[in-house]
C-alpha cells in the first residue's frame, strides 16, 4: 500500500499530489515538469514536502503534522535513476556490494546477479558496460540495499530502442519474481503498459 498526500514546493514550483494505491507496481506518468521526479525524491527523503504524509505498507516515512521525517538512509528505499550513476573506479561486483545495507538478506547477491543476467559482467568497470548493462547493475545495486520499495525514475530514457527492449524483460522479472512494491516513472505509454499494474497521471 502506497499512501502519498503531500504539498511540494521548489522555487516557484508548487503542487499537491495524492496517491492512494494498493497495486504493487504503480506508474507515475505525465509531461516533463509535472513533478514526477519531485514525488520520487519526496518518498526517498531527498526532498522535504511543505506539508502532508507519506507511508509505505503502513510505515510512516513523513508526516509534517506529527513531526515525523525518517532520514533517507533509514527509509529502505531503492532508487534507480535515469543514468546508472555507477562508481567508475569500482568493478561491477564492488558497485553491487556498495548497495548492501544492514544484516537483512531478503535479496541475496547471487540471486540478484542471476535474476538480472549480470554474472559475466562482475569483473568489468562501468566504462566497459553498455547502457542497458549499466542499468541492470544499477537495479541490482538498488535491490541489494534490501528496499521495502523500489523507485525507478525513467530508467530506460537514456537508452536507444534496442537497449530498451533488452532491459524491459529484466524489469518484468524483478516485478514478477521479487514481489517488491515499485513506483515507476515514465512518459512512454508502451513501457507503462508492459510493467505497471496501475497508473497515476500528473498533468
Amino acid at each position: 500500500m502506497l499512501s502519498v498526500d503531500v504539498e511540494l514546493r521548489r522555487g516557484d514550483y508548487r503542487r499537491r499530489v495524492r496517491i492512494e494505491e494498493t497495486a504493487r507496481v504503480v506508474a507515475l506518468v505525465g509531461p516533463s515538469g509535472a513533478g514526477k521526479t519531485s514525488v520520487l525524491n519526496a518518498i526517498a527523503g531527498l526532498l522535504r514536502p511543505q506539508a502532508g504524509r507519506i507511508a509505505v505498507d503502513g510505515r510512516v516515512l513523513f508526516d509534517r503534522a506529527a513531526r515525523i521525517d525518517v532520514p533517507a538512509h533509514r527509509r529502505r528505499i531503492g532508487y534507480v535513476f535515469q543514468d546508472a550513476r555507477l562508481f567508475p573506479h569500482l568493478d561491477v561486483t564492488a558497485n553491487l556490494r556498495y548497495g548492501r545495507h544492514g544484516d537483512e538478506d531478503r535479496f541475496g547477491f547471487d540471486d540478484i546477479v542471476a535474476l538480472l543476467g549480470i554474472g559475466a559482467l562482475l569483473a568489468r568497470r562501468p566504462r566497459h558496460l553498455s547502457g542497458g548493462e549499466a542499468q541492470r547493475v544499477a537495479i541490482g545495486r538498488a535491490l541489494l540495499s534490501q528496499p521495502a520499495l523500489l523507485l525507478l525514475d525513467e530508467p530506460l530514457s537514456a537508452l536507444d530502442a534496442a537497449r530498451r527492449e533488452e532491459l524491459i524483460p529484466y524489469l518484468q522479472r524483478v516485478r514478477d519474481e521479487l514481489a517488491l512494491p515499485m513506483l515507476y516513472v515514465s512518459h512512454r505509454e508502451d513501457e507503462v503498459r508492459r510493467i505497471a499494474e496501475a497508473v497515476h497521471v500528473l498533468d
